[in-house]
């Protein structure tokens, strides 16, 4: 089966860097695509951003390095609202690629907040069923936060299970695994949701069946259990890859999902674990434990090691406030100045604050200290868009060779992506070369996946095409 690619919702092209293995900036030509034979063929992609008005950094990142596609009619609309395009004009393609918006229920919002699929980028998971029934990929394989699974607070995993049915009413079967990539090597602990799909008529679909004794266990749960089990932990896509400890049948959580979008968007509520399957509209789930034995990497072995522009460094008088050593500040007995809350021990530090409600009820809101310097020996932590600004969540490092302490660069930030360094230093704007500004590289890598786990599942993609009539 020819390896061709649709990447809806690109950014600046993780799972095309993670499909083909590029690593480094000398695997990329600069201002037109990569120096190096692509083993997956992009035929075409989608990357819109509605919050840009003037710019779209990341559509024009993504053309600097591979150039754009044109659809079926000679147009090119790579960088219009997915929602708008005629989607028989995309060419044919057998793999269907996407990290779709997630802000919805992100881990940036809480879940007493968080929207679901009724949101405006929750609403987008649409465009993607849309392709499904269009285009009939054999294969897809998409990327979200892990509190997609228990989206929204009011009704958990209604929105999950409302993909599932999307899938099943198109005739795939599908796997998902939550994965951590600091688990498996990685130097970011990040949790994301994985899920896989495959249609019921390719040659993979149909092994699997075979090898986990699928067909002959229809009519027993026992036995539909033991197949289940088997896929997550042992003969699945992401348990090849990703390997985990042993899932024994009794585990394994089942769950018809009702016939009806309409009755499951109503009433469906289940308790999805971190790992699974759907066949049929049944679905199958259990927890897993991640068992990885290889190399591990860390912050410090992505950081730099040679000279940083001064830009980077923070000044002394905004790192403490008092003592190095205090770590929590309690403003319900005294308030802090201006300056003393522009610092960063108080930004990182445990905190007390008096509060009002909307009802005029006061209450003293807490959050606890988070590590005021990131470690070399521990990987990232997960990376937000909002690294680089002036809140808790950013990473803040001592310089390798100064020991001073300082943000982390951009290159740092790709790298703990996984991007080659500098792969968002520049964009193709309207046949000109600009330089995308640093809070933009900083925001494309906080919305970012990792390229690493992405090459990983190439891997096995790679296998399983190669079985294909």
């Amino acid at each position: 089966m020819e390896r061709t690619v649709c990447e809806l919702f690109a950014g600046v092209g993780g799972f095309r860097c993670g499909l083909n293995g590029i690593r480094t900036p000398e695997d990329m030509r600069m201002e037109g695509g990569p120096s190096m034979e692509e083993k997956w063929r992009t035929v075409w992609f989608s990357q819109w951003e509605p919050a840009e008005k003037k710019t779209q950094y990341a559509h024009d990142c993504y053309v600097y390095h591979f150039g754009t596609c044109l659809d079926n009619a000679g147009h090119d609309t790579t960088n219009v609202d997915i929602e708008e395009v005629d989607k028989s004009l995309i060419p044919d393609f057998n793999l269907l690629v996407g990290g779709f918006p997630c802000q919805d229920y992100s881990v940036a919002s809480s879940l007493a907040t968080s929207r679901g699929l009724e949101g405006k980028k929750g609403i987008l998971w649409w465009s993607i069923r849309e392709v499904l029934e269009v285009k009939r990929p054999p294969f897809v394989l998409l990327e979200n936060v892990d509190r997609l699974l228990k989206s929204p607070a009011s009704q958990r995993g209604r929105d999950f299970g409302i993909m599932l049915a999307c899938f099943r009413d198109e005739g795939y079967t599908v796997e998902w695994r939550v994965i951590n990539a600091a688990d498996y090597g990685l130097p970011q602990r990040r949790r994301r949701t994985f899920l896989f799909a495959c249609r019921e008529d390719t040659v993979y679909c149909g092994r699997q069946e075979r090898a986990v004794g699928y067909e002959r266990s229809r009519a027993d749960e026992e036995a539909r259990r033991d197949s289940a089990a088997a896929v997550i932990s042992r003969e699945g896509f992401f348990a090849g890859t990703f390997p985990v400890g042993s899932v024994e049948p009794g585990q394994v959580k089942m769950r018809e999902l009702p016939v009806s979008i309409g009755e499951l968007s109503a009433s469906f509520q289940f308790g999805f674990e971190n790992a699974g399957m759907m066949k049929d509209g049944v679905i199958y789930t259990a927890k897993t434990v991640p068992e990885y034995q290889g190399k591990r990497m860390t912050l410090g072995d992505i950081m730099e090691s040679g000279d940083v522009e001064e830009t980077y460094f923070i000044p002394e008088e905004r790192l403490y406030y008092t003592s190095p050593e205090i770590t929590r500040s309690d403003e319900s007995v005294q308030s802090l100045s201006k300056e003393q809350r522009n610092t960063w021990q108080y930004q990182k530090g445990a905190k007390k604050l008096l509060r009002k409600a909307a009802n005029g009820h006061s209450y003293v809101f807490s959050e606890g200290a988070i590590p005021m310097v990131d470690e070399y020996d521990k990987p990232a932590r997960t990376m937000l868009t909002s690294e680089g600004s002036f809140s808790r969540t950013t990473h803040i490092v001592k310089d390798k060779r100064t020991g001073r302490i300082r943000l982390l660069t951009a290159g740092e930030t790709e790298r703990i992506q996984g991007f080659p360094t500098d792969h968002t230093k520049y964009c193709l704007t309207e046949g000109k070369v600009v330089e995308m500004p640093l809070n933009k590289r900083r925001f494309m890598m906080g919305n970012a996946l990792v390229v690493g786990l992405v090459e990983r599942m190439g891997e096995a993609l790679e296998k399983i095409f190669a079985d294909e009539d």
